[in-house]
């Protein structure tokens, strides 16, 4: 089992910039892929941002340049640097991981992009 806590989401004016972390714990496997993903109201969740356990990234073409997804391996914590947010960027971010383990998802946290 993998607990994935998220943080850090919240209001932001658009053109503003936020970071998201994702708190992993529990059955860590060694080769991981964690991700970031968003759904808006009506829409499906589409996949931002992945890393692997090598530190190899991959992003969405709509976020690439301003988003950057990062990894601290000694804290179990992957993070989302979100710049230039727009306002159709409003949805719920959820933390993804998968592995041999198995997949797993955070609870989700809010970010609105609005005036």
């Amino acid at each position: 089992q993998v607990q994935l806590v998220e943080s850090g989401g919240g209001l932001v004016q658009p053109g503003g910039s936020l970071r998201l972390s994702c708190a992993a714990s529990g059955s860590i496997w060694s080769f991981f892929v964690m991700g970031w993903y968003r759904q808006a109201p009506g829409q499906s969740r589409e996949l931002v941002a992945s890393i692997n356990s090598f530190g190899s990234t991959y992003y969405a073409d709509s976020v690439k340049g301003r988003f950057t997804i990062s990894k601290d391996s000694a804290k179990r914590t992957v993070y989302l640097q979100m710049n230039s947010l727009k306002s159709d960027e409003t949805a719920v971010y959820y933390c993804n991981h998968k592995s041999g383990g198995g997949e797993y998802w955070g609870q989700g946290t809010q970010v609105t992009v609005s005036s």
